[in-house]
């Protein structure tokens, strides 16, 4: 890895880690990068995953006090946020590279998409909420991991809609819940990820390094820069680099 790759992911990293403390997204920014730094794109994708996990776990500690009771309803959701991960982690190891590769534009546009309308759809549901019960939210909580195992991109918009559909927490009660739920999925993931030996570790641990000094200084910047411009260029950056992929993998 030479120098000027390691400053690509680092910077990477510092920006994933600003775009995650102000608005999220970090994905749409990182995962391209490992791309662009050579990496095969299912070790790309695994060692992402790796990188951008402290984000989640971060986000959980800080908003700890918030997390309903740690009762058995808690441990099942948790416990089945991570076996849903180790699936999706499981089905992207066994995907051949070709087929992946031709999944790239296609996730990182679901991924955009789901970015720029994550907050309109969880307003939405927020004022249809029923409260569907725990069976429903575990039977919702399966197949959304399994997407965040895979790829990771927009878990945590879809989470949030899964909480809200099913249950009758308040808004900050339900965000602690999906930050600590993404970790869950995330750890499962990536100790799949490294028991299969496909992280790549010095471009990840540059990266991870990044993303943990991005997640402070966003912490700072959070007071000076408006969400909602990080947001449209996360998303212009979405679309950017769905246009470049599908342009490299499908013509």
């Amino acid at each position: 890895m030479d120098f000027g790759i390691a400053a690509l992911l680092f910077f990477a990293g510092v920006a994933g880690g600003v775009v995650n403390a102000i608005a999220g997204g970090a994905t749409l920014i990182t995962f391209p990068a490992m791309l662009a730094a050579g990496l095969p794109a299912v070790v790309a994708n695994a060692s992402n995953a790796v990188a951008v996990t402290p984000g989640h776990l971060f986000a959980a500690l800080a908003d700890r006090k918030r997390l309903p009771a740690l009762d058995r309803n808690f441990a099942i959701a948790v416990a089945a946020a991570a076996a849903g991960g180790a699936v999706g982690a499981l089905l992207l190891l066994t995907t051949p590279e070709r087929l992946f590769v031709l999944l790239v534009p296609a996730l990182i546009a679901l991924a955009t998409v789901m970015f720029a309308f994550g907050r309109r759809v969880q307003a939405a549901l927020s004022h249809s909420a029923s409260g569907n019960g725990a069976r429903a939210r575990y039977a919702l909580m399966l197949p959304v991991t399994a997407y965040g195992g895979y790829f990771g991109a927009g878990l945590g918009v879809m989470l949030l809609a899964v909480l809200t559909i099913t249950g009758r927490e308040d808004v900050r009660t339900a965000n602690a819940l999906k930050n600590v739920l993404a970790t869950a999925t995330s750890l499962a993931t990536i100790a799949i990820f490294i028991a299969q030996g496909v992280i790549r570790w010095p471009e990840t641990l540059v990266m991870l390094a990044g993303a943990v000094g991005g997640g402070l200084l966003g912490g700072k910047l959070i007071a000076v820069l408006p969400a909602a411009l990080v947001r449209a260029l996360v998303i212009a950056l979405g679309v950017a680099m769905t246009a470049i992929y599908a342009w490299r993998y499908w013509l």
